[in-house]
């Protein structure tokens, strides 16, 4: 359950601040702790966090073979098992788990970013068409389904291949696997070990946004919003561009591999390994145990449905601007920024007091942020640092950043990965109106299209934390390095 508010007192007063934006809660503030909590944060982010934060990350520490620190990025708020914004690094060579809720329902719910060589004047009387014509070619909402009809054993090449899957059968260019996150393929995934009914859920839902906080947006580069004009210039960015970022995962699919392998570790966790914990959300097993190898081949499974969802979802935006503009893809130049994944668990080597080692990273809506010279950032970027890509909400902006050296020192190499709820679900919808919202929005220059206007009200912007707090709070702490902000000035809801 999310629970925002209540009694903050208590951990207040136990919260040590160790750096202009890092905070600290030692081990002895809950029985069990293996390791002290951390969390990046400015103080008005810290004393707005809700409650249940500091309980989420502090469980998070008495997981067996927890590396260094739980930690939670500037924009935690509290979710399943582990806190959104959570991060924990395992050891796999000894008794290191692996947790569903150190991931999340939505595997590889990620981000999407798109050059155009257009600009804003050109896009500004084919917004309302172009929006309309989106909202038509990418469905979205609870239960939508894509265009793309495969049979059972080909969606199960899907979740093997990911995005490779889809330039394959022409839903994109070679191009825009390099610049995607681990090239648009996570290797290893094994369909033998995924349920026939998360199969049935993912089926009918390559290249579709959604409900929730999933949008496609149309955005506006400002000039005074470039923050590095070289860097951003060097990435194919200029002075009011016009760009499109969108916000996906697996969908059903992924819910469905979650909720299996939760079901399995509940039963094995403390009968066959003797784990207990404090939270039956956070349901784990030995990494290197049979139960926690055939998760984490189900989940990368998950995470290539995602790769291909976005991957189809970007193969479907080219074709509405081409149609719209009447022009090529490429002359209209929809070039891929990049792709980047959240809620993951990862296989990566960091220096952990002076030695290299393997470990396990969660990132739980959470971004990895790997600086200049790190192997797994693409050539195109190993120079500069791998792109950060952070969404804020329909109503206030977005960000584009790199990663740095100093959060793969700190943080295992992650930033945070979007604004940030304050507040429920339930709570917005009492507060906000869905059809006057977007009348408010349209005076502003947001011309929105929803499936809802309840869904529309959940998402208002003040249901959100402030994105440039979040943002300012990673660019300070050294952990990320803002370079773009991005103006919505269309959006599509689920």
């Amino acid at each position: 359950m999310v629970i925002f508010g209540g009694d903050m007192s208590r951990y207040l007063s136990i919260i040590k601040k160790v750096g202009d934006y890092i905070w600290e809660i030692p081990t002895s503030f809950k029985e069990g702790m293996r390791v002290p909590g951390r969390i990046y944060a400015s103080e008005s982010l810290i004393k707005d966090m809700d409650e249940q934060v500091y309980d989420q990350i502090t469980n998070v520490a008495t997981l067996p073979g927890i590396l260094k620190y739980a930690y939670c990025m500037p924009d935690g708020h509290s979710g399943y098992g582990f806190p959104i914004g959570g991060v924990a690094a395992m050891n796999v060579e000894e008794n290191g788990v692996i947790s569903p809720g150190g991931i999340g329902f939505d595997i590889n719910c990620g981000m999407r970013l798109i050059l155009t060589n257009l600009t804003y004047n050109d896009v500004k009387p084919k917004l309302k068409e172009l929006v309309d014509m989106l909202f038509e070619r990418v469905p979205a909402g609870v239960g939508s389904t894509g265009f793309v009809k495969i049979t059972p054993s080909q969606f199960r090449e899907v979740v093997e291949y990911g995005a490779k899957w889809c330039i394959e059968r022409g839903y994109g260019w070679e191009e825009d696997l390099e610049r995607t996150e681990e090239y648009g393929i996570m290797k290893g995934a094994n369909s033998n070990k995924i349920s026939d009914r998360a199969i049935q859920r993912g089926l009918n839902q390559i290249g579709t946004l959604g409900s929730g906080n999933h949008y496609l947006e149309i955005q506006w580069v400002k000039k005074e919003n470039i923050f590095d004009e070289y860097i951003a210039d060097k990435m194919g960015f200029f002075p009011d561009q016009i760009v499109v970022m969108f916000h996906c995962g697996s969908r059903g699919f992924g819910h469905q591999v979650a909720t299996d392998y939760l079901q399995i570790f509940l039963n094995v966790m403390e009968r066959k390994y003797r784990i207990k914990i404090l939270d039956r959300e956070l349901a784990c097993a030995p990494f290197n145990s049979p139960e926690g190898q055939d998760y984490f081949e189900a989940m990368k499974c998950g995470i290539n449905m995602s790769f291909a969802n976005r991957q189809t979802i970007l193969h479907r935006v080219r074709e509405v601007f081409s149609k719209i503009f009447n022009s090529d893809p490429e002359k209209l130049g929809l070039r891929m920024v990049y792709d980047v994944a959240h809620n993951t668990a990862k296989l990566e080597e960091h220096c952990i007091d002076g030695v290299k080692r393997k470990v396990l990273v969660h990132r739980k809506g959470a971004t990895r942020a790997f600086g200049p010279g790190r192997e797994e950032v693409p050539d195109i970027y190993r120079d500069i640092g791998q792109p950060v890509i952070i969404g804020g909400s329909m109503e206030t902006g977005s960000y584009l950043l790199l990663g740095t050296k100093r959060a793969e020192e700190e943080t295992f190499g992650t930033t945070a990965h979007g604004s940030g709820r304050t507040m429920s679900r339930t709570k917005a919808r009492k507060i906000w109106r869905g059809e006057r919202l977007q009348q408010d929005m349209m005076r502003r220059g947001i011309y929105v299209r929803s499936v809802s206007y309840s869904g529309l009200a959940e998402e208002a912007g003040g249901a959100y934390k402030d994105i440039d707090e979040v943002i300012n709070a990673t660019h300070y702490a050294g952990i990320s390095k803002k370079i773009i902000r991005f103006l919505p000035i269309g959006n599509i809801k689920g």
